[in-house]
């Protein structure tokens, strides 16, 4: 059988919730989906060390399934052992900012100290001969490098090859990270890249206060510039939403002034990832058995997860239970349950939402018309427009006064933003179920 659903997963892996997210697609089954790449990004921290937390992933994995083999245990992993995704990586930091938008929240490898924890657990530092030329490579190929296909191609181009090469909605993108990869591809070839069947993204805050500022999300606010760029192609005229800050360093260009189609892009904000929740006590709970089992993957688990709940302590006490927010794995349970009735829009429909690019104070801020104004051809009276289909049609694309499009049919952005899953309760369940069978 057919996967059900392709995708290319972009992701910054400086951060646990990236980890849990590739950890559960891997332990999916063929028949829900087949990750054709992993697309690397850059994030808390810089880009090698989010490429050497990759690696690392296939590396344990490695160690897992052979462990799981030797005790007569049901291997797991499916997609992992099914699939051999591209791992390509993408540039260092912004399109138009040099800078990374750290919050030292993961600790200096993103996984709160990991690797030096246990180093046996860390791949020896050859792998860097994948993606690298003049780097000493192994005398011979770890066995962990049979999980995937290293590549020394721009991420970007990786993707545009992908959805070029496949038919035309097949491939779906999750992008969990800063959306600088997806707007290069998007600039440098916006009809192959609306090839695309979704992108589903996680990132942003609407109605809620944001994690980085008191109104941005941290993946948002590390490239507003790219995340507006890809936003606007939902919309049926592009440069209504395109960023107003000159492009002075990345030099990317316009979008043509005609598409053949618009790009259907569903949100996973803040808003509804961050109730879903991990918490302290379940977590332990469902790994110390694991952990006395000897579980590669459990130790590994186990060593970032406690820096994550300490780390929530310190910054919001002890009074209640500390939590990790699933923000971006919520992409991956939508991708294999997306036909779940449980799943569901906020307001019922597509909703014009921005992002801010040049604000002092609100720079990545997802921006939302709150007038309670209706749209142009919402019950409002009009004569008969130039694009009527009929004798009797009445159409109406702009109302007088809005000169920034936010009552326009055609102007602004059309975002299928996720406001309900199946359940927050049921998600931590089913991801501890996933990635280490019934207790």
């Amino acid at each position: 059988m057919a996967p059900r659903n392709r995708i290319i997963f972009d992701t910054d892996p400086a951060g646990v919730d990236d980890m849990l997210a590739m950890l559960l697609a891997l332990a999916s089954s063929p028949e829900e989906l087949e990750i054709v790449m992993l697309s690397v990004t850059y994030g808390n921290v810089p880009l090698k060390s989010c490429l050497k937390n990759v690696v690392s992933l296939f590396h344990v994995l490695d160690k897992e399934i052979a462990w799981r083999r030797a005790q007569g245990k049901p291997q797991g992993f499916e997609v992992l052992r099914a699939f051999k995704p591209i791992v390509a990586i993408g540039p260092e930091h912004a399109l138009e900012e040099e800078i990374l938008a750290e919050d030292g929240f993961h600790g200096a490898d993103g996984l709160h100290g990991v690797h030096e924890a246990h180093p046996h657990l860390s791949p020896a530092e050859t792998w860097k001969s994948l993606f690298e030329e003049g780097v000493p490579s192994a005398a011979e190929d770890p066995s962990y490098y049979s999980h995937f296909i290293p590549s020394r191609t721009p991420a970007h181009k990786e993707i545009l090859r992908i959805l070029k090469e496949e038919p035309e909605d097949t491939i779906t993108i999750c992008a969990v990270g800063p959306m600088t990869n997806i707007a290069m591809a998007a600039a440098e070839d916006p009809e192959t890249f609306l090839r695309v069947k979704e992108l589903v993204v996680m990132g942003g805050a609407v109605d809620v206060e944001g994690n980085v500022t008191p109104v941005a999300e941290f993946n948002t606010f590390a490239d507003a510039i790219a995340t507006a760029r890809v936003f606007a192609l939902t919309s049926a005229v592009p440069t209504s939403t395109m960023p107003t800050v000159p492009l002075t360093k990345s030099g990317l260009p316009p979008y043509p002034e005609k598409l053949s189609k618009r790009l259907r892009l569903s949100l996973f904000p803040l808003d509804i990832t961050t109730p879903h929740l991990l918490n302290k006590s379940f977590f332990f709970d469902s790994i110390t058995t694991h952990l006395k089992e000897g579980s590669p993957l459990a130790t590994w688990i186990n060593t970032f997860m406690s820096g994550t709940f300490r780390q929530i302590e310190r910054i919001v006490g002890t009074d209640e239970e500390p939590g990790l927010s699933l923000h971006d794995p919520l992409t991956i349970w939508y991708m294999i349950t997306h036909g779940d009735p449980g799943w569901k829009l906020a307001k019922g429909g597509q909703e014009d939402i921005r992002v801010e690019t040049s604000g002092q104070w609100t720079h990545g801020m997802h921006v939302i018309d709150r007038r309670g104004r209706k749209r142009a051809g919402e019950g409002i009276a009009v004569g008969l427009g130039v694009d009527s289909q009929g004798p009797d049609a009445v159409t109406i694309d702009e109302i007088t006064g809005d000169d920034f499009g936010w009552l326009s049919a055609k102007r602004g952005n059309r975002i299928n933003r996720y406001a309900e899953s199946p359940g927050t309760d049921k998600f931590a369940p089913l991801l501890m179920e996933r990635l280490f069978g019934k207790n």
